[in-house]
């Protein structure tokens, strides 16, 4: 396992140059790409960084004054219970993520793995949409935790998953956080929520993601019978919750090949994982764009 640190000026930084450089070596021997992801990529795209309470009350100033962190309202209770509070934390985010446009960093890996032979994939526990906003394609995406950009109704037990395209609201103040009853989304005719999966969700309708997770296996039996070279590009996945550092390291375990641990804060790799540790952002001369440079240099000789 090799390690570097970021700077202001990542090209400067001899120690961050030289893991980019046996980054693209594994990048330009893999014939499959990995990406997994965690909020943290998105703080490069300018959305705000909700690890911890201070980005979150920041935002979002109510939550602060009901000392509510963001796992407080992760809690599905909320849209049975005061929806009006529920969508205008939910609804603020959606149309937030609506108007985000995702960063360089992410068609550089797209062009990464279209290039590849067996193509990539992607594990998020993102709920923000970004990677299809990007152009990845819709079969090639794993929302390990839903979308906000689809909705359910509150039990789901009808079994339903409906899009939220033609949702909208007026302008939500962050000062308030409230939406007015007749905005509040409905399913035919029923309240509805995101199909997100909250904490001590029992009512979570889990049918999209699991059809993406059998895509998601299908995938990975593809990349075993073909004994493929797998390169696992991991951003902005912290330890709070480890879902995605956790699939990103059994895949190597499983597959072999390499990971690629960017992140400015947890960027260690455990022992008996084969990675290389940047600990920088990935974007603006840093992680992704540092790679696809030493990458476009290794091409050319």
């Amino acid at each position: 396992m090799a390690a570097a640190s970021s700077s202001s000026a990542a090209t400067s930084n001899p120690a961050l140059v030289s893991v980019a450089r046996q980054a693209a070596e594994a990048l330009k021997k893999a014939s499959g790409l990995l990406v997994t992801a965690g909020a943290g990529i998105g703080v490069d795209s300018g959305l705000p960084d909700f690890r911890g309470t201070e980005g979150l009350w920041k935002e979002y100033p109510p939550l602060k004054h009901l000392h509510l962190d963001f796992a407080d309202m992760a809690n599905p209770d909320w849209f049975r219970r005061d929806p009006c509070f529920a969508w205008g934390f939910y609804g603020h985010r959606m149309m937030l993520y609506r108007r985000t446009v995702p960063h360089e960093g992410f068609s550089i890996m797209r062009r990464w793995g279209e290039g590849m032979t067996n193509k990539y994939f992607v594990f998020t526990s993102n709920v923000d949409g970004q990677f299809q906003k990007a152009g990845y394609a819709e079969d090639r995406i794993i929302e390990c935790h839903g979308s906000i950009h689809f909705l359910q109704t509150l039990d789901g037990y009808d079994g339903e998953i409906h899009p939220a395209d033609d949702i909208t609201f007026g302008e939500i103040d962050p000062a308030t956080l409230r939406v007015p009853e007749e905005e509040i989304p409905q399913v035919r005719g029923r309240p509805a929520r995101p199909n997100i999966l909250m904490f001590g969700d029992m009512y979570w309708e889990g049918s999209r993601t699991g059809a993406q997770q059998r895509r998601f296996m299908k995938w990975v039996q593809s990349m075993k019978k073909s004994d493929s070279n797998l390169v696992v590009v991991e951003l902005g996945a912290g330890e709070a919750v480890p879902t995605v550092r956790r699939t990103s390291e059994a895949m190597v375990r499983q597959l072999g090949g390499t990971l690629l641990r960017i992140n400015p804060r947890d960027s260690h790799v455990p022992h008996g994982v084969n990675g290389l540790s940047l600990a920088c952002g990935s974007k603006e001369g840093q992680g992704l764009e540092l790679i696809d440079s030493e990458l476009a240099k290794l091409q050319a000789e």
